[in-house]
């Protein structure tokens, strides 16, 4: 097992007015890495002033150069953007590991491509989404014409997380910058290099100054904080914790702004007995434990129809232990650790509560042996449980981690039931050779996306957000630019 090269340390400052500023108050944090826990950097943390400066950049560029380009101007340097990101592709995915620890890779084939490509999807959705138009009578019988067109919303509040920072950052951006916004970045505190990164690459193309602007910093009492509460930021998008989200609802209360939130989940897999086995374990291994279990999407119960039942719990058994942690530049790792020493210890609380609580260990549920320096990593194992009742705790709470409840059903009345029984509705799989009993299914799970017999599988034109506690508002397509940009009506009289 290969330990991670230690490699100079890196100073991460803000991105205002196209240019890399250190914080007035001189306040920094450590970065650390995941995989080994080595110190890797540190990052500025902005206040009240670096916020007002970001806000104000963004608010001359959108009066100004960038306000005034046409939508294929603007599309052309998106274009620009997503190139770059792809001539720098080694740099983007070397970022991203030092942040999060996860396998090159899962980096090198799905998330910095998707980062870049979110570029290049929604220049081509604003150049060719419609608008509405109508003919309307008049008395005088001479008629009206009613039109709508479209016009950016203003500054962007756009604060991202942690488990896929570029992708979940450009799936924000992209959109908000393609209707003609301008857009003040907060990164999570544990993911500073892509979003930072990608400031050179807007020099690069020349997107003007103040277009793009990042801000490091906390939540409360810091950069996230004064974002959400300052009076000329227009709309905040936030990918995060409901409990997180909350509290940005209430900030931004009195100012009425809009705000876009994709929250927290506890979603569910459901197996029939008639589906192809094979490939429901292989999709379980992956909803389960990609990116150590951080994953938005991600499946932490799994209901399985009785006659299967034993034999998909000792199934996805054998694939979690085949699964292989280690340093993220090695080609046979499979497996990355937590993003952080705290939140690996929030996952192992949860282990040590499913133990309390009477749950079948199936596998895992400690921390795995490593070597060298890696053992200081935050590192937990694949863990599977069976046996506990639906009320308890990590049946019903967000763990975020590489864990599964795995329990039988007998009816299709059941298994919807208590797919439903949760306070979120983010994504639910369900596995059958049924077609009819897939959309008589899928109709009645409170959800914003039903993958039947798949997972994971985006098309990036529809409708994307979360049920009940899991979000408010839907991304992907023309769903993005109805929060990113304003519809104005224009009647003329004829």
């Amino acid at each position: 097992m290969t330990n991670t090269p230690q490699a100079p340390l890196r100073e991460f400052k803000h991105f205002i007015n196209g240019e890399f500023l250190a914080s007035r108050s001189q306040k920094t944090f450590e970065k650390r890495r995941p995989s080994d826990n080595a110190l890797i950097g540190t990052i500025h943390e902005g206040m009240s002033d670096e916020i007002d400066a970001a806000v104000q950049a963004a608010r001359a560029a959108l009066e100004g150069p960038w306000g005034r380009m046409t939508i294929e101007e603007r599309s052309t340097l998106l274009y620009k953007v997503a190139d770059e990101i792809t001539r720098r592709f080694d740099e983007f995915v070397a970022a991203e590991m030092a942040d999060t620890g996860q396998p090159k890779t899962m980096m090198e084939h799905a998330f910095i491509p998707r980062g870049a490509a979110n570029f290049k999807i929604f220049a081509d959705v604003v150049k060719n989404v419609a608008t509405e138009s109508f003919q309307t009578p008049t008395p005088d019988g001479a008629g009206a014409l009613n039109y709508a067109i479209r016009s950016p919303k203003g500054v962007i509040g756009v604060i991202c997380p942690w488990n896929s920072p570029l992708l979940l950052m450009t799936w924000k951006v992209a959109p908000a910058l393609a209707c003609g916004n301008t857009v003040i970045v907060k990164p999570s505190e544990e993911t500073p290099g892509t979003a930072t990164l990608l400031g050179e690459v807007m020099n690069a193309v020349g997107i003007p100054k103040g277009v793009y602007n990042v801000v490091h910093g906390f939540g409360p009492n810091s950069a996230g904080e004064f974002l959400t509460k300052h009076d000329d930021v227009d709309a905040i998008t936030f990918t995060g914790e409901t409990k997180t989200g909350a509290a940005i609802i209430k900030a931004g209360a009195d100012a009425i702004r809009d705000v876009s939130f994709e929250l927290g989940g506890k979603n569910a897999g459901l197996i029939f007995a008639d589906c192809d086995f094979d490939a429901a374990i292989d999709s379980a291994v992956r909803s389960v434990f990609l990116n150590c279990g951080q994953v938005c999407l991600g499946t932490e119960r799994l209901y399985v129809e009785r006659p299967i039942f034993d034999r998909f719990v000792t199934a996805l058994k054998t694939r979690a232990e085949a699964l292989k942690p280690g340093s993220p530049e090695d080609k046979g790792t499979t497996f990355g650790p937590l993003i952080s020493q705290e939140h690996r210890n929030k996952v192992l609380s949860y282990y040590q509560k499913a133990k309390a609580e009477g749950a079948t260990v199936v596998t895992g549920g400690g921390v795995p042996v490593m070597t060298d320096t890696l053992a200081q990593g935050s590192w937990v194992e694949p863990t599977i449980w069976t046996g506990l009742p639906e009320s308890a705790s990590v049946v019903r709470e967000e763990i975020f981690g590489p864990c599964c409840h795995i329990a039988p059903f007998d009816t299709e009345e059941e298994v919807i039931r208590l797919a439903n029984d949760t306070p979120y509705g983010l994504s639910t799989t369900i596995w059958t050779r049924d077609l009819s009993r897939a959309h008589r299914v899928a109709a009645k799970v409170n959800v914003g996306i039903t993958w039947v017999n798949s997972w994971f599988l985006r098309d990036l034109r529809t409708p994307f957000g979360g049920a009940k506690q899991s979000g408010l508002g839907r991304e992907g397509g023309v769903h993005s630019l109805e929060f990113y940009s304003e519809l104005r009506n224009v009647c003329i009289k004829l």
